[in-house]
């Protein structure tokens, strides 16, 4: 899983594994550590929401997607979930979470458990 954080932004990125696990335990997390403290991100299947939420409690970050939808995303080709939530100051916080796919270009990292990009274009 991936998290970009820009301004009131935040957007996670989520492979096939990952999307998976999340519609079988309704929950999944990443780590990065600092010097004895962690810092997390989850997302989590939530009942009677209709859009994506989160909140910001002891060191983590828990994007919320409705339960029915983290049931149905592995199987359908909806690429992800946006919402706009205000909070409690009247900010808005844009929200993001998206099926990771297969950069365009090449990279160093193992991409083996991401999308097809729907953009790839087959050589024959």
């Amino acid at each position: 899983m991936k998290i970009r954080i820009q301004g009131n932004s935040v957007r996670y990125r989520l492979t096939r594994s990952e999307v998976a696990t999340l519609k079988q335990d309704g929950y999944y997390k990443e780590q990065t550590a600092f010097n004895g403290k962690n810092f997390t991100y989850a997302v989590a299947a939530k009942e009677n929401i209709s859009n994506l939420q989160a909140e910001f409690q002891g060191d983590t970050i828990t994007l919320f997607l409705p339960k029915n939808e983290s049931i149905k995303w592995p199987d359908n080709e909806r690429v992800g979930y946006e919402n706009k939530m205000v909070l409690n100051d009247g900010q808005v916080l844009n929200l993001l979470l998206e099926k990771d796919f297969v950069c365009l270009d090449e990279r160093t990292e193992d991409q083996s458990d991401n999308y097809p990009n729907p953009a790839a274009t087959t050589k024959k």
